[in-house]
């Protein structure tokens, strides 16, 4: 596999995680896709390099979920599991045991991973202790941009199109996504730099779901100068907007 992109190299590692350093424990959620495995790879790194300087280092865990939504669901959690251990990070697998759903699937699995990484975090940490946990999410531009048109469609106002920050929180944990300016290209070639492999998720390819089809039309959106990079600084321009707003109500 070749790609144009340049792999993200392990100078650029302390300015892209900085804002990890404030926790104490951080937990991956790992997915086994491309994005994800790309996260846990470059975060061990990151780890690696704080290791052989003075002060404390966070301590990391990798939390994948079996959603049991496909048939290889338990294998995939299993597969990733497996990397962390090879680079000396522990790993839990998060099993859903409740209800499967028969409609709005991909909705349905967000709501259950987020369910099951926040409660083993609650579980992990006494309420006095989650500010200093954070949960980590691979998200990167691309999905940020989709996020925004997805919003528009709908008539998202302000709050909306601010889509997904660096940092935000649900249910008093902190939701850290280091990876919001940064090309999905740039991750894929981290990987393949590294010979390290992902797992596909086959829905990514099927065009009944909304964020599938708007990733099938990428080329277009850039003939209209919809790019993901424009589209990224839309969402950081509403959120300094609903920053502003929020200030003047209060």
């Amino acid at each position: 596999m070749t790609t144009s992109a340049s792999p993200i190299a392990n100078d650029e590692l302390p300015d892209l995680f900085a804002g990890l350093a404030r926790y104490e424990t951080i937990y991956l959620a790992v997915s086994g896709g491309l994005d994800s495995m790309a996260l846990m790879y470059l975060v061990a790194d990151w780890q690696a390099a704080r290791r052989s300087a003075p002060g404390p280092s966070p301590s990391i865990q990798v939390l994948t979920v079996d959603h049991g939504l496909r048939p290889q669901a338990r294998a995939e959690a299993q597969t990733v599991a497996a990397a962390a251990k090879e680079l000396g990070l522990p790993a839990h697998i998060l099993t859903w045991t409740g209800t499967l759903p028969q409609s709005g699937i991909q909705a349905a699995a967000r709501d259950i991973r987020y369910q099951l990484l926040l409660d083993r975090i609650a579980s992990d940490q006494h309420a006095e202790q989650r500010a200093a946990a954070a949960l980590v999410l691979a998200h990167h531009r691309e999905v940020l941009a989709e996020t925004v048109l997805m919003r528009l469609s709908r008539g998202a106002g302000i709050d909306g199109l601010a889509a997904m920050q660096p940092l935000g929180h649900r249910d008093g944990t902190a939701i850290v996504r280091p990876l919001l300016d940064v090309p999905k290209a740039r991750l894929r070639a981290t990987l393949v730099s590294r010979n390290r492999h992902w797992l596909e998720d086959p829905s990514n390819q099927n065009p009944e779901f909304e964020r599938v089809r708007l990733r099938a039309a990428t080329a277009a959106r850039k003939q209209l100068n919809l790019s993901d990079q424009a589209l990224a600084l839309t969402a950081r321009r509403m959120a300094r907007a609903q920053d502003a707003l929020n200030a003047v109500a209060d």
